[in-house]
């Protein structure tokens, strides 16, 4: 079965449950050139393009429209850097200006020293992060020679304890939810701590090792199945069964 009949197949499967006020009852698999929606009010989004009064898919994907804004969510794909995007990393190397971070993208990140969060001493790099820390950055800039990054901000930082593992970049948008709808569901019933960065790296903390597993089990089950109908209302369930 080819991956576009498996996804028509199993949002088919999953249309029975109603979706919460957080997801959109509209989305439907599209391929490229497939024409979404109709009418001169409609605005093509991200993943869109207009051909006359059309808005026509671009790529594979799940086509969602948000009042007058048509857009596709993408169903495969690997991680591309933006500015502002949260990216989980690892560091790889320090330099006298800073760290270089792996961020699971072709090109390194790089965190300045004068883009920590407090004052460090150049001698004493290591001290703060040092080869093999796990971090949470945002992207502060890209260019073709560089990724820059910054841990100026809320949840952003160093992390310790816990543990990380990997998504697919593009189920994130869906493990996040609307507004954070999704990622805070997970927090409440779990009690756990938990960041997830556009690269598809996410770590979770907890008191204990129960509940961590419990949300490491939530979010590979909507990365899997972030494509179906009414998974807020599934995911609810679930937790009701897993007190």
């Amino acid at each position: 079965m080819n991956e576009l009949n498996k996804a028509h197949e199993e949002y088919e499967d999953f249309s029975s449950y109603p979706d919460s006020g957080t997801e959109s009852a509209t989305r439907t698999v599209v391929v490229p050139g497939e024409i979404i929606a109709s009418g001169e009010d409609l605005l093509p989004g991200e993943g869109t393009r207009r051909d006359g009064n059309d808005v026509i898919a671009s790529r594979f994907g799940l086509a969602e429209k948000v009042g007058r804004v048509v857009k596709i969510i993408s169903i495969s794909g690997a991680f591309v850097p933006r500015r502002n995007n949260v990216v989980i990393g690892r560091v790889s190397d320090i330099v006298h200006s800073g760290w270089i971070i792996d961020i699971d993208y072709a090109q390194n990140g790089f965190l300045p020293l004068m883009e920590s969060p407090r004052f460090i001493n150049k001698h004493e790099m290591d001290q703060f992060l040092a080869i093999g820390d796990m971090v949470s950055a945002k992207v502060w800039s890209v260019s073709p020679k560089s990724i820059d990054l910054a841990m100026k901000g809320k949840g952003l930082g160093k992390l310790e304890g816990g543990f990380t593992f990997r998504v697919n970049p593009s189920s994130v948008p869906r493990v996040i939810g609307r507004e954070g709808s999704m990622i805070n569901l997970i927090k409440e019933n779990t009690g756990c701590n938990v960041t997830i960065g556009q690269n598809g790296w996410v770590w979770i903390k907890g008191q204990d090792l129960d509940n961590e597993i419990k949300a490491r089990k939530a979010i590979e089950f909507i990365a899997e199945k972030f494509h179906v109908s009414g998974l807020t209302e599934k995911m609810e369930e679930w937790f009701a069964k897993n007190k």
